[in-house]
């Protein structure tokens, strides 16, 4: 079912100048087999994993099925490929021709200075080897997004029923931590988790296993790195210099520095007075590495509220400082200006001497990650995504040009250059609108964003929500009100006033434009998307795949329904689902450096019946191999995970595939809604598949991995015959002990898309691993980097 040509292919790829591009329309839905289609190519060298719901590639081949911890049987080829039960492990699930072990994990004492510890939630990982080119031995870069249940009852969105379960951080780090979201220790702590870690990994011939290795370079930058020059200060926050008595609670000047026009035009005018210097980095997602051995690390989730208050407030004023701080938050404790937060980060793990910098650009919102073209002779191209449901996609072109990819002096080019915004259009083109103070304000009206999803369902959801900064003086100056939500509702009183003007009517200077780059994309008609959670370049066509995760409208905006499916048209069970998609750019220049592109959907998420549907959901972090293939990760909601609730009830959600919209009544129980959302459900925990672009099973979805309960695998890196991947929060928001075992009937779509059939899921409520495979079944899960290689080691990981 999910099977493309060999031509399709040829076009996907780029393999032939001359081949013909596929329209949008055309590529919705998965190909058929070309069953003449031999190609000469070896078979995979492995077992797929069997995940719970069907796939086509199991109709095909052998899968592997687990039933324990390294243990598991492998089932034949079947014609339906349905399983009637399904048992879920705690556990990260390989293929039986590989093993998985760990590399580093939270809390690992791996530092010079021995009461500093490894970050929590690892993200984005990459490799920087020693000299440059040996595989076997080099820094590991691991980002560190957030902090969250089990770490502590009182880390941000905890359900109240979690109260009196063990948390983690006495049991690993070794010392109480106050509950007390106040408590400038807690509040301290929790920032000192976030940021990143820099540690040396190596292994003794390319047979062996990675393993830290002590290194005076390895380190910490972390949330609250530099708040010893607080001591600078007049404005009240000159005494805030600590959180408690360690040596690494005590500040330090290990500040960072900003670069580009809101480092200049912006950051002279912040209230903390400490003009170009920054304390900390923190909410890292995902990133990029520069040909030249330095890091990319992507502040996301910045924003802060009464709920999620570890962060800075995110609303600026019209000259780019923030609004005021946002009462109860880390900003707030610390003295952390929200202008200085959201950007992308310049790290070098092998120089400590290289003061890390926050390139402004590139543009402040919710940083995913970057990709980059480094061409000699060329501007530097880098391709960026605002995780953010409404979020944009990103192009930035130096000023200046590359001389030597490998040259360090190229970090300059960061600092100067033009920030793009994409705006797709329905016929497979697109333009990249520069974020400039003379661009016209052209906002889309709701009514056209929401354009399909209301000729389908007569409505949209939310009213096709968009957020654009307001024109004119607040009706209330005590609040943060800078924007404005324009919807189906009241587009015609609000945007007339738009007509005519440039985003100088709305900023004082282009760093104002640059901190406030969301608002001001919607202002000039870039198109809010759907999540772009990982870019990547293809290594030889240079198209640019983007994983977007989640079609679904929120509070943040609308997704343009032209381009993405955003909510479920139809009663049809097999109708198709709002899961994501894997999207790519061709540029129509040759060094990606124009202002016009194609746009083409790739691959669909959903399950693998639906119209369209290639069997995953919210595709997230990508990589590809060696050999071309394209990696992806899922980032299923941590709140569905096998359709169970997240505390410690883990209350069955509701699944049916008859539901319409975001959300309708049940047609099982009038009385009750079901979410679109909650049909993740049936995919179980978050996996790890690739997509073959050559050979018999070339398009198809391989699923390769599955994570453990409440997890999400990230950052998949390959170095050399190894995948070095993330395993973030397991066990998130769910009691890890004493464990229980959880068991429901779920719904599955057939693999045909003609019916529903039903499947007994059982899973752990919450996860113990990894302290479960070392001999602790009841011990704390650890957020951790592992390394997946064959048993049997070859020179390439597939």
């Amino acid at each position: 079912m999910s099977k493309f040509t060999r031509r399709q292919l040829l076009a996907f790829f780029g393999a032939s100048a001359g081949t013909a591009v596929l329209a949008p329309a055309l590529a919705e839905k998965a190909f058929a087999r070309n069953p003449g289609f031999t190609g000469g190519f070896r078979p995979l060298k492995f077992t797929p994993v069997r995940l719970p719901h069907p796939l086509p590639i199991y109709t095909q081949q052998s899968s592997y099925l687990p039933t324990g911890i390294g243990q598991g049987n492998v089932l034949k080829p079947s014609a339906d490929a349905q399983l009637s039960s399904y048992t879920v492990l705690d556990d990260v699930v390989v293929p039986p021709e590989y093993e998985r072990y760990v590399i580093v994990r939270w809390g690992d004492r791996v530092f010079p200075n021995q009461e500093e510890y490894f970050g929590y939630n690892s993200d984005y990982t990459t490799f920087i080897p020693i000299d440059g080119r040996n595989p076997n031995d080099g820094y590991l870069w691991n980002n560190h997004e957030y902090v969250s249940y089990p770490f502590s009852f009182v880390a941000p969105g905890t359900s109240e029923d979690l109260e009196g379960f063990p948390t983690t951080y006495p049991l690993v780090i070794g010392q109480n931590l106050p509950q007390d979201k106040t408590n400038i220790e807690t509040l301290g702590e929790f920032m000192y988790n976030l940021g990143g870690s820099v540690v040396r990994i190596a292994r003794q011939n390319r047979n062996g296993r990675f393993a830290v290795v002590s290194d005076r370079n390895n380190r910490r930058i972390h949330g609250l790195s530099g708040l010893g020059i607080n001591r600078q200060r007049t404005d009240g926050y000159q005494n805030v210099t600590s959180w408690g008595s360690k040596s690494y609670q005590k500040g330090d000047d290990n500040y960072l520095i900003g670069t580009g026009s809101a480092a200049t035009e912006v950051f002279p005018l912040s209230s903390d007075g400490l003009g170009n210097k920054i304390i900390g980095t923190g909410y890292n997602c995902s990133g990029g590495t520069t040909p030249w051995g330095t890091v990319l690390s992507a502040e996301e989730n910045f924003q802060a509220s009464s709920t999620f208050f570890v962060g800075v407030t995110e609303p600026v004023n019209n000259n780019g400082t923030q609004t005021r701080y946002t009462k109860g938050t880390t900003g707030e404790a610390f003295g952390l200006v929200g202008e200085k937060y959201g950007w992308m980060v310049e790290i070098d793990p092998a120089d400590p001497n290289f003061r890390p910098r926050k390139h402004t650009a590139l543009g402040r919102y919710r940083h995913e990650n970057i990709a980059l073209r480094v061409e000699p002779g060329r501007p530097l191209v880098g391709y960026l995504g605002d995780d953010r449901r409404g979020g944009h996609t990103w192009k930035f072109v130096s000023r200046d040009t590359v001389n030597s990819p490998t040259d360090k002096n190229n970090s300059r080019l960061f600092e100067e250059g033009t920030l793009y915004v994409a705006c797709y259009n329905p016929d497979g083109t697109g333009e990249w609108i520069p974020l400039e103070l003379n661009t016209p304000t052209n906002p889309i009206p709701p009514s056209v964003l929401a354009s399909v999803e209301i000729a389908k369902l007569g409505k949209a959801t939310r009213n096709g929500n968009t957020p654009i900064r307001r024109f004119g003086p607040s009706e209330d100056p005590a609040e943060d009100s800078v924007f404005v939500g324009v919807d189906t509702t009241n587009e015609a009183e609000i945007l007339p006033a738009y007509k005519d003007k440039k985003l100088s009517d709305f900023y004082t200077s282009q760093g104002a434009v640059l901190v406030d780059a969301f608002l001001a994309a919607n202002l000039i008609g870039g198109t809010p998307t759907a999540r772009p959670e990982d870019i990547e370049v293809h290594p030889r066509t240079k198209e640019v795949f983007i994983a977007y995760t989640d079609g679904a409208p929120g509070s943040d905006g609308y997704p343009d329904s032209r381009i993405f499916i955003v909510s479920k048209y139809s009663a049809d069970i097999n109708a198709a689902q709002p899961s994501g998609s894997l999207f790519k750019i061709i540029e129509d220049s040759f060094d990606g450096t124009g202002t016009t592109f194609r746009w083409q959907r790739f691959s669909k998420g959903g399950e693998a019946g639906s119209e369209p549907g290639d069997g995953f959901a919210n595709i997230d972090n990508l990589a590809f191999d060696s050999q071309g293939n394209i990696w992806g990760c899922t980032d299923m909601s941590t709140g569905a995970h096998n359709g169970f609730s997240t505390g410690a009830e883990a209350e069955p959600l509701l699944i049916d595939h008859r539901v319409v919209g975001a959300e309708s009544p049940s047609q099982i129980d009038s009385n009750l809604n079901v979410e679109t959302s909650n049909l993740i459900g049936v995919f179980g925990n978050n996996f790890l598949f690739f997509i073959p672009t050559s050979g018999p099973d070339a398009g198809e979805v391989i699923p390769f991995a599955y994570g453990p309960p409440r997890c999400e695998l990230t950052g998949p890196t390959f170095v050399g015959d190894t995948l070095i991947i993330s395993v973030q929060h397991p066990s998130e928001e769910a009691p890890f002990t004493p464990q229980q075992t959880l068991s429901r009937d779920i719904e599955i779509l057939s693999l045909d898309g003609s019916s529903v059939f039903t499947q007994k899921r059982s899973v752990p409520r919450g996860s113990n691993w990894p302290s479960n495979i070392e001999g602790n079944p009841q011990g704390s899960p650890r957020p951790a980097v592992i390394g997946i290689r064959r048993k049997k080691s070859s020179d390439r990981f597939v």
